[in-house]
């Protein structure tokens, strides 16, 4: 007996605990990718297997809908595969040990795969029904979607008809999802010479700073540590002068800087002046954050007088004029969401190298236009300074429908179940709609699913009822898409 006998709905579960029983994280999809196709063969299912292991496999409409539009089901097959300290599972061989209790479905010692083996389980159950009223059926599962939605990228998707996409990736249960950022990494190069200068050495360093994801916390009001030190340098260079020696923060571009650093040459005349512009000018900072950062705090350190090699007097001033006045956070909020930002950067990361300082940015927004005017702003900025911009990791958003059928009758299937309005919303980060947005015309498209929490964890958990309940709306949204 499996774990998930008897538990509804039946059919849902019992694909679920078949791949959780397979090793799928990802980079590791070959196993699980070759069951789909041996499932599509079984069942005399049309599919197709590209060289990345993406699967489609195609199912006509049942009785009544053989003309209907072709509807697409869409999840991926990777999972996060994290573990404890003390399991001695080795997820690259074997899979998931599943347990229940209660309404929760957990997976012993390591993370379960919610996100997103239930689309997948929603979709096979779907494909090997006999009794369920549905469209068409064109049933995609990308691979390796968690490290940068590489399945999807590559898909061809030529031999799709389909204009409408149930994507189930979702985590929360009566919200839909219908717009999502594309984005890019910008890394802003400006280039520096270094001269000897006889000085005492300050070094700054603020941390404690909340942080937070670049894409879905921007909207927090949080502090960004690279763009507080900016400030604090500006200041110092304002009132005694001073050469920066170097500048270093953040951990990765997506995510809103907790930590940042600077080693400071100034004369030793003025050394005592400038500690007290930098402690007044954290003050500053520390007063008007102390809601959204109450732990930021400040450490200095001054050494001795000597010869030391220092960014010129021209290459400081740009690194602080950058720091200070490149854009930064929220620029837009998006006119038919309300509360949902549209578009946005981030300053992750600020790195001194030999002879240039980087500042790599998270550039987001649901609106194309708006993602690459940004880039151009970043860009010529830098330019201004002798500097370079790379482009990197682009990725197109998933723009908001303001005519949506799928949407319309999404809402109203869940309103005929539940006699309530569901969630319509936004996401401020990147999701696979986007990827198919770009490449099918006129998608039209939602994102859904059941309640999951601390998914990419060890703690990661589903609900059953919820995924019971999700599994209703998935069935009635099918029946009236005839």
């Amino acid at each position: 007996m499996g774990v998930l006998d008897g538990k509804k709905p039946q059919k849902v579960f019992q694909f679920f605990e078949k791949i959780a029983g397979i090793p799928h994280g990802s980079g590791n999809v070959e196993q699980i990718s070759n069951y789909l196709v041996d499932f599509a063969k079984e069942r005399n299912l049309k599919y197709r297997q590209d060289e990345k292991l993406n699967v489609i496999i195609w199912k006509e409409g049942t009785a009544g809908y053989e003309e209907s539009e072709a509807v697409i089901l869409q999840g991926h097959i990777d999972m996060v595969a994290v573990k404890t300290a003390d399991c001695e599972k080795d997820m690259e061989k074997e899979g998931l040990d599943l347990q229940v209790e209660g309404d929760v479905l957990s997976a012993k010692g390591t993370s379960l795969g919610g996100d997103d083996g239930i689309a997948v389980a929603y979709a096979l159950s779907v494909l090997d029904s006999k009794d369920i009223a549905h469209p068409p059926i064109e049933a995609v599962f990308t691979v390796d979607e968690e490290i940068g939605l590489l399945g999807a990228t590559y898909l061809d998707v030529s031999d799709l008809k389909g204009k409408m996409l149930l994507n189930m990736d979702s985590e929360d249960e009566g919200v839909f999802t219908v717009s999502c950022a594309g984005g890019a990494t910008v890394e802003c190069v400006l280039p520096f010479r270094t001269e000897p200068i006889s000085a005492q050495i300050i070094e700054i360093k603020m941390d404690g700073f909340a942080g937070g994801h670049s894409g879905v916390e921007i909207n927090k009001g949080r502090a960004n540590a690279n763009c507080a030190l900016g400030r604090v340098l500006l200041n110092v260079f304002q009132n005694v002068g001073m050469r920066i020696m170097a500048v270093n923060g953040g951990e990765k571009d997506n995510a809103i800087a907790k930590i940042s650093e600077a080693a400071i040459a100034v004369n030793p005349e003025a050394v005592e002046k400038a500690k007290e512009i930098i402690e007044n000018t954290f003050a500053e900072i520390k007063e008007e954050y102390e809601t959204t950062d109450p732990n930021a705090k400040i450490q200095m350190n001054v050494t001795e007088e000597g010869l030391s090699e220092a960014l010129s007097g021209p290459a400081t001033l740009a690194v602080i004029i950058s720091l200070v006045n490149m854009p930064n956070g929220i620029q837009r909020m998006n006119p038919d969401i309300p509360d949902m930002v549209q578009t946005s950067l981030n300053l992750g990361m600020l790195r001194t190298n030999e002879n240039t300082v980087t500042l790599s940015y998270a550039v987001r927004s649901s609106k194309e236009s708006e993602k690459h005017f940004l880039v151009e702003k970043l860009r010529s900025l830098t330019e201004i300074f002798g500097g370079e911009v790379k482009v990197s990791g682009a990725y197109p958003g998933w723009e908001y429908k303001a005519d949506s059928k799928l949407r319309d009758i999404a809402v109203k299937a869940y309103e005929t179940l539940y006699g309530k309005e569901p969630v319509v919303e936004g996401i401020h980060a990147g999701l696979e709609c986007g990827l198919f947005a770009d490449k099918i015309d006129g998608l039209d498209a939602i994102s859904f699913g059941p309640d999951m929490r601390n998914v990419h964890t060890t703690d990661e958990i589903l609900s059953i009822s919820s995924t019971e309940r999700t599994w209703e709306l998935l069935l009635k949204i099918l029946e009236m898409l005839e």
